[in-house]
């Protein structure tokens, strides 16, 4: 008997407990192999597998080409850049349009751009995303949804080189950018939404900027390692709009171990600005994001894009929890945490400054396409393949992105399969 006349006996059957256990006797001994297999190739990794791999620059701007060990030792207080490290980590100068009286300080502002951790390129690489002028493939679109409080678009790509790069737009009614902004900053609070996020800890900041570097660990299922993450972060201000860019940052204070994983290509961040509300009397009083991301995780791109595709819907709304949770949280009272306080020291920059810094570098517009329907069709066995995939990465990238309610979505797909394969009769 073929898989697919074993499949087809199985859908027939009259209850839905003899269908599920007919799966279990079919695909029991395939998940186990699967999942046996995704341990094993995740455990054991021979040194020429990284050979010829493309590794990412960090002295370059973050670009999509387009959300520990308990704490770490030594790490119990924050340490805060005195000038002489600034000079070598963090730029400390406030950003002015270029002029006569700018010469002077010129170059001594050219070094220190050079050597921060969140450089004035990856502002205008932000800015290019924002605007669709970074030149990449074009985006294509995922999601158009909507609540009471929120509506939402996504959108996805494929480069030549990474993984898979994400968009989202979504905008908040009765909000103001500042508390988006602190919310996205504050790590604090994250750890009491976000329940995959354990550790989080300001390794180096800088009092002038706003700039940090910060040690995240991210808890992952008990089948494959917790990933640790060191990334520097930074908020450019123009006007009440907010450029906030986030993206992996090597730090040698902080050293590598086996165990949790580091994640090293890791780029997230956000556009935010006030928007008329969709009552549409007038008022600003509504908040868009625009949000980008990607990072390598050593997971399959495949079965990356797939899962995202399930879950993204749910973390959108999670994330919309969490905020209207924190706001409430602001109008009480409560205090706010330091990490929200660095959120308010920021780098501010007069809106023609982006426009200069772009007429210096040529670019060209992306696209945004609508992704064709698929044609529907019946069951197509290599995606219960890939649900086992989507289970390993439901907690793997950003909150902005998957989260657990992927496994959910992803179960929903296959029982709307079912049904349609097997419709119930009267």
């Amino acid at each position: 008997m073929t898989l697919v006349e074993a499949f087809l006996e199985i859908l027939e059957r009259p209850t839905t407990g003899a269908m599920i256990i007919g799966m279990i006797q079919i695909l029991g001994p395939v998940w186990i192999a699967f999942f046996i297999g995704i341990m094993v190739g995740w455990a054991w990794k021979p040194a020429w597998a990284s050979l010829g791999k493309r590794k990412f620059d960090f002295s370059a701007p973050s670009s999509p080409s387009a959300l520990i060990p308990s704490p770490v030792e030594g790490f119990g207080s924050t340490q805060i850049l005195d000038s002489s490290v600034l000079d070598n980590r963090l730029e400390n100068e406030r950003v002015e349009l270029p002029g006569v009286d700018n010469v002077v300080s010129s170059s001594s502002k050219r070094r220190k751009e050079e050597n921060a951790v969140v450089k004035n390129e990856d502002l205008l690489h932000l800015y290019n995303l924002v605007e669709r002028k970074d030149g990449g493939p074009p985006w294509n679109h995922m999601m158009d949804r909507s609540t009471q409080n929120m509506s939402y678009q996504a959108w996805q790509r494929d480069p030549e080189h990474g993984p898979p790069q994400y968009c989202s737009r979504t905008v908040y009614e009765d909000a103001t950018p500042d508390l988006l902004r602190d919310f996205f900053w504050d790590d604090e609070f994250r750890m009491k939404w976000d329940d995959m996020l354990i550790h989080a800890a300001i390794i180096e900041e800088c009092p002038t900027t706003g700039t940090m570097i910060v040690h995240w660990i991210r808890k992952f299922p008990f089948f494959c390692s917790n990933r640790e993450y060191t990334i520097g972060r930074r908020i450019w201000e123009s006007g009440r709009s907010y450029y906030c860019v986030t993206k992996g940052v090597p730090c040698p204070s902080v050293p590598r171990k086996d165990k949790p994983r580091r994640v090293d290509l890791y780029y997230s961040s956000w556009y935010i600005q006030a928007v008329e509300s969709r009552k549409r009397d007038g008022e600003l009083s509504a908040c868009e994001v625009i949000f980008f991301h990607h990072e390598d995780m050593g997971i399959p791109w495949e079965i990356a894009r797939f899962g995202v595709r399930q879950g993204m819907w749910g973390a959108a709304r999670n994330i919309e929890r969490g905020f209207r949770a924190y706001q409430k949280a602001r109008v009480s009272g409560a205090p706010v945490s330091h990490p929200a306080l660095m959120a308010q020291i920021n780098t501010k920059i007069d809106p023609d400054y982006l426009q200069i810094l772009e007429g210096e570098e040529e670019s060209s517009e992306t696209q945004i396409l609508d992704l064709p329907e698929k044609p529907k069709g019946g069951v197509n066995i290599p995606k219960l393949l890939i649900f086992g995939g989507a289970v390993v990465i439901a907690c793997s990238l950003d909150r902005g992105l998957l989260t657990k309610p992927l496994i959910l979505g992803v179960a929903r797909t296959f029982g709307n399969i079912g049904k349609r394969a097997c419709p119930r009769t009267n």
